[in-house]
């Protein structure tokens, strides 16, 4: 009897620990759960946040994106019209000694070079040449023979003065002044025998001795025309002059 009660505490104990440990595990395996689930809800929270921030400052770098470029735009606008005003102000300094040069110009004497004749032209001198000039074009001839006449005792140093011989000497022969005419063309020859308007004033020599009644003279100059200078227009000319000395 002894043994029986023994042997059913034994059993008794066995059970009980049985019991415990399977209740431990049961409770184990519950706190195991609900730990999982409480983590999976921290972490799909803290995705969710992290989403969250991404985006806000995905879209905070995005504002700064565009106003860097607009400031960017700003700066370019503002660089493109400071270009702008420095090449308006070369523009303006350009325009203002180019005048101021030209004003200087009517009072100062200049070096220039007239159809190969270097000199000195002072302030007032081209412009009484040119007052001439626009005399014989206008076809008022003594007006012009008078200008050039006097221009020539004005600016006997000019670099104008070969054209204003020029134009003298076919001034006067215009008014059918032909000793003037003479006078004034062959001071041209003996002078600049080298310039560019010597084959013409040649021409026009010829014609004036031809119209004094030179006729020798008047060939002689125009055999020299053809002789210095062959297949021009001027050699043409005294060809044709030739022909009315027979």
């Amino acid at each position: 009897m002894h043994s029986l009660q023994l042997f059913s505490d034994s059993v008794n104990k066995t059970l009980s620990r049985a019991f415990c440990l399977g209740a431990a595990t049961v409770c184990l395996s519950l706190s195991s759960n609900a730990w999982a689930l409480f983590a999976d809800d921290d972490a799909r929270k803290a995705i969710l946040d992290l989403r969250k921030t991404l985006a806000t400052t995905q879209l905070d770098l995005q504002n700064q994106i565009e106003k860097l470029k607009a400031d960017n735009s700003e700066l370019r606008g503002k660089v493109e019209n400071l270009e702008k005003q420095g090449e308006d102000i070369t523009s303006s300094q350009k325009t203002y000694y180019q005048d101021l040069d030209n004003r200087l110009g009517n009072f100062e004497p200049r070096t220039e070079t007239i159809e190969g004749v270097t000199g000195t032209v002072q302030p007032s001198e081209k412009k009484a040449y040119d007052e001439a000039l626009g005399y014989f074009k206008a076809g008022n001839l003594k007006k012009a023979d008078d200008s050039f006449s006097a221009f020539v005792k004005r600016y006997p140093k000019s670099p104008y003065l070969p054209l204003a011989l020029f134009w003298t000497g076919n001034s006067k022969y215009a008014n059918k002044d032909y000793t003037g005419s003479i006078a004034q063309l062959q001071g041209l020859i003996n002078r600049f025998p080298n310039h560019p308007r010597i084959p013409a004033a040649m021409t026009t020599l010829a014609n004036a001795q031809l119209e004094s009644g030179s006729k020798t003279a008047a060939k002689k100059t125009a055999n020299d025309i053809i002789s210095k200078y062959p297949d021009t227009d001027a050699a043409k000319n005294a060809q044709q002059l030739i022909a009315a000395t027979k």
